[in-house]
């Protein structure tokens, strides 16, 4: 069963991402028709799970060149999606001072809805997919996205290190899985609570949209700190 959440941004599916009573005539493509074991009544329920404003979080390891969910469950070297949301913004969070940084959300093989954030080269080597994806007139969001890390050397006071940044390529993703995470990302707000400060400073932005009432606090906040 999938997790509950807020009520949907348009009102075609006015119900939570739990469950929906009855069969909508015309559904979104994020959603799949079950049978309800206790009534034996055929009900939709969305291939995604997410609770607004917590997605899972994945993180870039740059030392190790290693991806892991929740700085914990080791996801390898390399990741592979079809993104539904993402910007590319300066801003300081994560008590990281002000740096440019991507943020991309995408659905995991389980369906949980995922954010990852790169900063610094990786931020350079996105610009160098996203701009003939523009030419082409595609988005990341019609592609499945393939995420390797890239081993660097550098030398400092003599001495040699090592780091990682993400090369970023892309392959033709399935129509039907574009368009799910398509609707999914119009009908739901995808956002991250801990990156959205309101002061970003956007230079793209798709699919994304944290609800106008956070956007409004952080502004007051920032407003009260500066008086």
């Amino acid at each position: 069963m999938a997790t509950a959440t807020k009520t949907p941004k348009t009102t075609a599916p006015a119900t939570t991402t739990a469950e929906l009573p009855a069969t909508l005539p015309n559904p979104p493509a994020y959603l799949l028709e079950k049978v309800d074991e206790a009534t034996g009544e055929v009900v939709q329920v969305p291939r995604f799970r997410y609770l607004p404003g917590h997605p899972r979080q994945i993180r870039f390891d740059t030392k190790a060149g290693q991806f892991n969910r929740g700085g914990t469950t080791p996801l390898g070297s390399s990741l592979s999606f079809i993104p539904l949301a993402w910007r590319i913004f300066q801003d300081d969070i994560l008590n990281m001072g002000r740096k440019l940084w991507a943020e991309l959300f995408y659905a995991d093989d389980k369906g949980a809805i995922c954010a990852v954030l790169f900063h610094g080269y990786s931020v350079e080597n996105l610009y160098r997919l996203i701009e003939p994806l523009f030419y082409d007139d595609l988005t990341l969001a019609d592609v499945v996205v393939k995420v390797q890390a890239s081993k660097k050397e550098t030398t400092k006071d003599g001495k040699k290190a090592t780091y990682y940044i993400a090369e970023f390529s892309y392959e033709p993703a399935p129509a039907h899985e574009v368009a799910a995470r398509q609707e999914f990302a119009r009908d739901f707000p995808i956002w991250r609570q801990e990156t959205h400060t309101g002061a970003a400073e956007v230079r793209i932005q798709h699919g994304y949209a944290a609800p106008a009432s956070e956007a409004t606090d952080s502004e007051e906040t920032e407003t009260s700190q500066a008086a």
